[in-house]
């Protein structure tokens, strides 16, 4: 038994056990090798880690074994309570990731086990590797919907006491995307209930969350969050903070840097985490464009089919909308500017983005037709009115009223850079990859006032040495580095302008 010790290290999704390379009750020299050790203490509680072993005695005693704040927060026990540290018993279920990989399609029942062992964290990374690389390779349709089925079973499923519950999604991959948050308050002021949540963003310059963030609280427990839906039909927060298909969390903190990021995979992880939040209904956008994640009508129309045959056996119903994805939606990339734009929409301004305009409008008509009682056709008409009435502002602010303030005051980055063009001509491509890659390289979304601010966007005529877009960054280093690939490519084409 050894004494724990809490080590103030975040160690991000994987709890590492510390202990003292002396230890004479465990001799880590020992077990140096081992993926995972089980710690366990009063009550039975366990939570698996990482062993890495400590030489300096101020990190522990040889007779305390520390956990990084995951692993600490996971056992649940005070500082200096007895625990017991061993080796932990590799899951069974890993003899079916070996069968994954050799090509075995797996029943219902193995799955659910990969899954439940993946929720309790008891895979290591280089085990999730595996079932990922395993299942992008083939997946059939039965598999699908038994790994979407188990990642809603491991965690929270929250219920409404709505006959009707709706959602939005968009799979991602267009910067300034933020639809979103003009639906839930366009939805909530018709009438409909609409319990949003979002993640943060992993690859991309802002999520949904990250920019709601500059606005309001997003990190609300579940009891919160309630609150909030019941006062104002609908709600912007991090899903993070509520365990919806935690196994989904856990894998996608894999296989984005392993850059895995199939249909199938996509199609679990927003189902699972939407069937979790107790959605009935759910508006699925697929943005189309040459440097979308989708990139023809081909492909769209494929994963259509898969969001709508899994939908329908989960008792979901999907709507999806193949959409436009030549270039970034609105005129921010990065959480401070994305936010600019949605409240300049919100409040109906002149200079407000047409486009994310145009867009949140069009899908929010389809979630309103969702109503039973709409008349059909008359859903884009009632979301104009709503917006160009100011009540979907006033239900907006009650929402971010309700939700809390944002922990602190975002503001755009005072360091800028403007970029411009080398020739005459009218925009006649913009790559949303490289865009969003040189906003990330500004500092977002982590400098919440990082990005870039789009000055001109597709179909603009522009002169040689006029400015195409702006450069924000909260840091000299970042901005320099952004700068850097931003002239190395600019994410902007160019064609001559034949007009008189």
């Amino acid at each position: 038994m050894l004494k724990l010790k809490r080590i103030r290290i975040d160690t991000h999704n994987e709890s590492i056990a510390y202990v003292d390379r002396h230890c004479q009750l465990f001799r880590p020299d020992q077990h140096r090798a081992l993926k995972k050790v089980s710690i366990t203490g009063e009550g039975g509680r366990e939570v698996l880690a990482s062993l890495a072993i400590a030489d300096d005695e101020g990190i522990v005693a040889d007779d305390e074994l520390g956990l990084s704040e995951q692993g600490f927060s996971s056992l649940g026990l005070p500082e200096g309570s007895a625990v017991m540290i061993a080796p932990a018993v590799p899951p069974r279920s890993l003899e079916s990731v070996r069968s994954k990989i050799r090509g075995v399609t797996l029943s219902s029942d193995d799955i659910r086990n990969i899954v439940v062992d993946i929720a309790h964290r008891r895979y290591s990374e280089m085990d999730l590797a595996a079932f990922l690389i395993g299942s992008a390779s083939f997946m059939t349709t039965d598999e699908l919907l038994a790994l979407t089925q188990a990642m809603i079973s491991v965690g929270r499923k929250l219920e409404w006491s709505q006959q009707t519950v709706v959602d939005k999604h968009c799979i991602g991959g267009i910067p300034g995307n933020r639809t979103s948050m003009i639906i839930v308050p366009i939805v909530s002021a018709y009438g409909l209930t609409i319990p949003k949540t979002s993640s943060r963003s992993i690859t991309s310059p802002a999520g949904t969350a990250d920019t709601m963030e500059v606005l309001a609280r997003v990190d609300l427990s579940v009891d919160e969050m309630r609150h909030v839906v019941n006062e104002c039909r609908g709600c912007i927060v991090w899903g993070g903070n509520v365990n919806l298909s935690p196994a989904d969390d856990i894998m996608i903190s894999v296989q984005r840097p392993l850059g895995i990021d199939t249909r199938e995979q996509m199609v679990a992880s927003i189902l699972s985490k939407k069937v979790a939040a107790g959605s009935t209904h759910l508006v699925v956008d697929i943005p189309v464009g040459p440097s979308a994640k989708v990139r023809g009508t081909e492909d769209a129309v494929r994963l259509r089919k898969l969001f709508e045959f899994v939908g329908d056996r989960l008792g979901l119903h999907i709507d999806v909308a193949i959409t436009s994805a030549a270039e970034p939606v609105g005129r921010g990339i990065g959480p401070v500017l994305e936010a600019r734009d949605v409240m300049s929409v919100l409040r109906c301004e002149a200079g407000a983005p047409s486009d994310l305009r145009e867009k949140s409008l069009q899908l929010a008509a389809r979630i309103i037709e969702l109503d039973p009682a709409c008349r059909g056709g008359t859903g884009y008409v009632r979301a104009r009115e709503l917006l160009d009435s100011g009540s979907a502002l006033c239900s907006m602010e009650r929402i971010m009223r309700l939700q809390g303030p944002p922990p602190m005051t975002f503001k755009l980055g005072e360091l800028t850079h403007d970029v411009h063009a080398m020739v005459n001509g009218r925009v006649c491509d913009m790559d949303c990859y490289r865009l969003a890659r040189i906003a990330r390289l500004a500092g977002a979304p982590l400098d919440r006032g990082a990005g870039i601010d789009l000055l001109r966007k597709t179909g603009d005529v522009v002169e040689a040495g006029e400015a195409v877009y702006r450069i924000h960054a909260a840091h000299a280093g970042e901005l320099a580095l952004a700068t850097e690939a931003a002239e190395r490519n600019i994410g902007f084409s160019l064609e001559p302008d034949d007009r008189p």
